[in-house]
Formats: structure tokens, C-alpha cells, sequence
């Protein structure tokens, strides 16, 4: 199968996490997404680095999919000051304190993640290969769509007065006027 046929790609990336101590009372812990790995291997929450009281763990290795459908977004992320790959991660059911749901490159999936308040979104700046393996991919597979201006219909609709009324019931005067007492429907 030739690359242009294919209408997705993916890579195993690994998630970095960091906990650091919380800043208020409320709050334990502190975790954020700080890295990728690209090509990573599997992991389940492995403890990579540790400075005082701040602690790294690749929580997850998630596939990063590209889709030839997408492009637009990828192309927009990566025309970003800092491209960056988004990290959606809801609180832990079981032992680990966070699941990592998706790792996307498209910044609209991840507003739609956003706009629901059920996950939080982190935003890891992309690592270089990782950008040049995306923009291989955009350049491959996007086509600009050209826009059309849709030109208005000249029939004009507004001279006959459909739909007012039912015309199973005989009016004897405006329709839009109150009816009275007096009036009876026959």
C-alpha cells in the first residue's frame, strides 16, 4: 500500500507526568503533562526522574494518529509558535492517579476535550522530529479547498402568503388580529 492511499498514520508516544507538592491545603499534589516520547515503549506510570519533592513518570505510551481528513488542524498547530501536542487526561479510577485518555496533534480535537470541563488538556511543546514526521504528512496529504461564494436565489418568496392560517378553516377577516368573543369557528 503507497503512502497515498493511507488514510491514517500512527506512533506510540509516551507521556510524561509530573507531580509536584501542592500550594494549598486542598490540593496534595500538583500534576501536569511535561513531555512526549516519541517511538516509546510501554509504560504504566514508571518513574523516570525525581528532584526533592517533584517527581517525573511516563504514566502511558498512547498511539498519536494522524488522519489525511485532519490536515487542516495539523497544519494549524504546527503554525503555532510552539507546536504542541495535547494531552487529555481525566482523574484515576483505580490505583493510577490520572488516566491518560488521547494524545492528539490537532488543536481542534483538543478544544472539543476542553470545552466539555470533563478532562483536563495539557499542552506539550512537540519535540522536532516529531514535527518534521506531522509536516511530511500535511505536505502529503492536504489539498486547499477552494472557496465558492454561494449566489443568492432572485426568486423573490415573500409575495404569497403560504402557511398563514389553515386553509381547512374558512377566515372571515385578518388572521393575525385577536379573535373575539363573538366569532365562532365553523
Amino acid at each position: 500500500m503507497d503512502k497515498c492511499s493511507q488514510k491514517s498514520i500512527s506512533m506510540p508516544v509516551g507521556i510524561v507526568i509530573r507531580r509536584v507538592p501542592g500550594v494549598t491545603r486542598w490540593a496534595k499534589h500538583v500534576w501536569k503533562a511535561v513531555a512526549v516520547l516519541p517511538g516509546a515503549g510501554s509504560a504504566n506510570w514508571k518513574e523516570l526522574r525525581r528532584d526533592g519533592e517533584a517527581v517525573e513518570y511516563h504514566a502511558a505510551t498512547l498511539p498519536l494518529e494522524l488522519f489525511r481528513t485532519d490536515t487542516e488542524a495539523y497544519s494549524h498547530g504546527l503554525s503555532a509558535k510552539v507546536p504542541a501536542i495535547y494531552v487529555v487526561m481525566r482523574p484515576g479510577e483505580g490505583e493510577a492517579p490520572l488516566d491518560i485518555v488521547l494524545a492528539t496533534a490537532s488543536p481542534y480535537e483538543a478544544q472539543d476535550y476542553a470545552d466539555t470541563g470533563e478532562e483536563l488538556v495539557e499542552k506539550v511543546a512537540m519535540p522536532d522530529g516529531l514535527i518534521a514526521w506531522i509536516r511530511d504528512f500535511v505536505q502529503l496529504h492536504h489539498e486547499d479547498e477552494v472557496f465558492i461564494k454561494r449566489r443568492r436565489d432572485k426568486t423573490r418568496v415573500d409575495r404569497k402568503e403560504d402557511g398563514i392560517g389553515d386553509a381547512r378553516i374558512r377566515q372571515v377577516s385578518d388572521v393575525y388580529r385577536a379573535p373575539s368573543s363573538k366569532e365562532t369557528v365553523h
